[in-house]
């Protein structure tokens, strides 16, 4: 899990540009407890003492539920006996963020673990309090950036009726060539007003930024509209299909509106598990392995190909732990491999992956306990009247657009009968418990529709069609009765002693041939003094055995032993006229070949 999230909202007021950087360095660990909700504490902690502005402190802490009772920070051991493993970070009065997997809870139970795991972080926050009380370090003056007031009202002046028709351009590529237009206008008319060194590229930016959101904000909260035409609870249209490639043992397409992703499914056996250090605790091995990949073409845009980056590993693992609870691991005798990849980006690519993952493992004929299917649940607030709560929207199923202009970005995943998967992106400081459980209830109803749009394509998990389906082992032999896991160490150490005892009866093979050359080209008779001292010592030699000795056999030969080297060998012949010096001298450099 990535956690930084937890207190980005807080840390950055607004206007603010100079960089803040918080590390986090494991110095031990006990095998039995997780750091990384101590990592959450200890960032509070360090923000609350420094002198950097910030609006904490967050309390955080992991809740389990065993035996139908919640527990506070469980240990690796009591998880596995759990049915819910959420991390929850909080303020004093508010959520902040949550992240995690349950195996089917119900919305009513998952609200229920979201008020223990807030009271739990109050004792925290307390402690923190009392420490930066001690400290008494004062907080830092920062500057402000912000776009002069005279800048920001003449653009809006310019644009003024060309900012709706353009925002409310159907298709993301239109809208956003007809907001390029605008800008590039308005740009232009500001830089010839003010001048460039008052109007630069950074200010333009900021202005246009601010100038959209606000337009965009204003159409929800005012009049319920939303950029694409939708009313706030509608779907995007859904479209499903399954068996794209043949090849492959499944394959599932998911596509929401102009969201889709295309999720492939290998089986494999269970040797093929991913094995992990876990320094930490945890488990060892991963039977059921999910890779998300999002390209720069799904986005219209170009860049460099790299390594797998936040939003990678982050969605990915999102998406993974919202199946795994419905794949039968225990019962299914196979590793489990989904890849994600996007074909094509506008909100909420995660959730694409869930329902497009559990499309493609259905098309394998993997016996998925019930599909799964993710929704995401965006928010918009405006400020209220003093000592009331602030005006807020509920969006079903957000856009790009309203996930970078809005207040929230709430993922869940889960089957018709609970939750699995969740995830919480927050861009204010806090949000209410009431308008949570009211976003919860909203995911739900949204996701039956899409598990029935998905039940339409394919209702249940088919036999596997491919062509060379991986081999099982025997599903009535318990787990812990098969042979023991190899680990590639293991592995490897047999390859070498097999190669080892491979090249030394090859060298002997070779040592043979040359001893059983006939004399050539004016060379010594093949006996003489060195050869008959290997042939004593042939059997205590210790070039004889081992990896690399059995490596140095094959390239060149058994070592000499009575004679000088090559170079050496050659340097002492006569220069003289002679087919045969001339000869011996090509062939101990390695020109000719010969016995060497």
């Amino acid at each position: 899990m990535s956690h930084d999230r937890s207190p980005h909202p807080a840390a950055v007021p607004q206007g603010l540009v100079q960089r803040s950087q918080v590390q986090s360095i494991l110095l031990s660990a006990d095998s039995e407890n997780d750091p990384d909700v101590l990592s959450i504490i200890g960032a509070s902690a360090a923000l609350m003492v420094s002198d950097i502005p910030w609006a904490g402190p967050l309390g955080a802490v992991r809740i389990g539920r065993i035996d139908g009772q919640f527990v506070a920070n469980p240990g690796h051991s009591q998880m596995a006996d759990s049915d819910l493993d959420l991390v929850y970070v909080g303020s004093e009065t508010e959520l902040v963020m949550f992240e995690g997997s349950a195996k089917e809870i119900s919305e009513a139970d998952f609200n229920a673990a979201l008020q223990f795991g807030h009271a739990c972080c109050q004792p925290l926050i307390t402690a923190q309090k009392e420490l930066a009380a001690k400290v008494g370090k004062p907080k830092r003056e920062i500057k402000v950036t912000v776009v002069p007031d005279e800048i920001l009202n003449e653009a809006k002046t310019l644009a003024g009726d060309r900012i709706l028709p353009a925002l409310l351009t159907p298709g993301k590529l239109a809208r956003e060539a007809a907001w390029r237009a605008v800008t590039d206008d308005v740009g232009a008319k500001l830089v010839e007003k003010f001048g460039e060194e008052a109007v630069t590229p950074f200010v333009l930016k900021d202005a246009f930024y601010y100038i959209q959101k606000e337009a965009v904000r204003a159409l929800i909260m005012d009049q319920g509209k939303r950029l694409d035409g939708r009313g706030l609870d509608d779907l995007r249209p859904l479209s499903c299909d399954v068996g794209l490639l043949p090849r492959a043992h499944g394959s599932g397409l998911f596509a929401r509106g102009e969201t889709q992703a295309l999720c492939l499914a290998t089986l494999g056996t269970i040797e093929d598990a991913q094995e992990l250090d876990a320094y930490t605790g945890g488990e060892s091995e991963k039977q059921f392995i999910l890779h998300y990949n999002f390209p720069n073409f799904s986005v219209g845009e170009t860049g460099r190909i790299m390594g797998p980056g936040r939003r990678e590993i982050g969605h990915g693992a999102l998406a993974e732990r919202s199946i795994e609870p419905m794949v039968p691991l225990k019962e299914f005798p196979y590793a489990v491999r989904v890849t994600s990849e996007i074909m094509e980006s506008n909100g909420s690519t995660s959730m694409a992956t869930v329902c497009a993952g559990s499309l493609a493992l259905m098309d394998a004929g993997v016996p998925l306990i019930r599909p799964v299917a993710g929704i995401s649940i965006g928010l918009c607030t405006a400020p209220g009247l003093p000592g009331a709560p602030a005006r807020y929207r509920l969006l079903t199923d957000i856009i790009g657009a309203e996930d970078n202009f809005g207040d929230m970005d709430c993922k869940i995943a889960g089957t018709e009968k609970g939750i699995t998967g969740f995830q919480l992106d927050l861009k204010l400081p806090g949000v209410a418990h009431s308008i949570m459980a009211e976003a919860l209830e909203r995911a739900r109803v949204t996701r039956l529709k899409i598990l029935q749009a998905m039940g339409a394509t394919l209702p249940a998990p088919g036999p596997n069609s491919a062509s060379t389906p991986p081999h099982p082992q025997p599903q009535d032999q318990p787990r812990e009765d098969r042979r023991p896991h190899r680990t590639r160490r293991q592995e490897h150490q047999t390859h070498l002693r097999r190669v080892g005892l491979r090249n030394q009866h090859r060298g002997r093979r070779h040592r043979a041939d040359l001893l059983a050359q006939p004399r050539r080209h004016g060379h010594r008779p093949t006996r003489g003094r060195g050869t008959q001292r290997r042939d004593r010592s042939r059997q205590a030699l210790p070039w004889q055995g081992g990896y690399h000795q059995g490596i140095r056999l094959l390239r060149r030969g058994p070592p000499r032993q009575g004679r000088p080297r090559p170079r050496q060998r050659a340097r002492q012949l006569p220069r003289q006229a002679g087919r045969g010096h001339r000869q011996a001298r090509r062939r101990d450099l390695g020109q000719v070949p010969g016995r060497g």
